[in-house]
């Protein structure tokens, strides 16, 4: 059976993006990167994703003003066109409606920088150092309409240092995020490859 065929949608440089598609390049990976999406037509991730020879296109949401489901809309239309099965947020600084997100649930994944169900939303690193916590790190989560709320499909752990700034935290966090992501879209694309019982 063919790998699923994966989009990562980015907003910016994309780090993220960048780690899931060198992963997927590795022949033993059990999906295919094969397609790129921002909403901003300047994000250096889209060029990132073409040096890796992938397919990398900008739907900016500025032509449609306030109609945030007509912009997904149009986004969804490509990734049916391309046969997308899976999508990935990469970064991606768009609060979805809930059209896109139940058009993909159970197929779309999120990364964040925090051990949801802790300190969802913006600012987690800051947040973490005023809190006096003692762990921190970032958490692979299913999309659901509410934000960072959906079912944890992975984590990974990160003491916090004495000393330790924004800067530093969010450095060691990065590194375990390139980790986990690609990790949990594996585990979510063998999953999606099994057939259906009685198939």
């Amino acid at each position: 059976m063919p790998e699923p065929r994966v989009a990562v949608l980015i907003s910016g440089r994309g780090s993220n993006m960048e780690a899931l598609i060198k992963a997927a390049q590795a022949e033993a990976f059990p999906a295919r990167v094969v397609l790129v999406i921002s909403n901003n037509e300047n994000a250096a991730g889209l060029e990132i994703a073409r040096g890796l020879g992938v397919e990398a296109l900008a739907i900016p949401a500025r032509p449609f003003g306030r109609d945030r489901e007509a912009h997904e809309r149009a986004i969804d239309a490509v990734l049916v066109a391309r046969k997308i099965e899976i999508v990935c947020l990469a970064g991606y600084m768009r609060l979805l409606t809930p059209y896109l997100v139940n058009r993909w649930a159970g197929r779309m994944l999120n990364i964040h920088p925090s051990l949801l169900p802790a300190y969802p939303g913006v600012d987690t690193h800051a947040r973490v150092l005023a809190a006096g916590e003692a762990a921190h790190g970032c958490t692979v989560h299913l999309v659901t309409e509410e934000m960072d709320a959906g079912p944890v499909l992975a984590q990974a752990r990160v003491e916090v240092l004495p000393g330790d700034s924004e800067e530093t935290l969010a450095a060691r966090v990065l590194a375990q995020e390139h980790r986990l992501y690609p990790a949990a879209l594996a585990a979510l694309a063998r999953k999606i490859r099994l057939p259906e019982p009685g198939a």
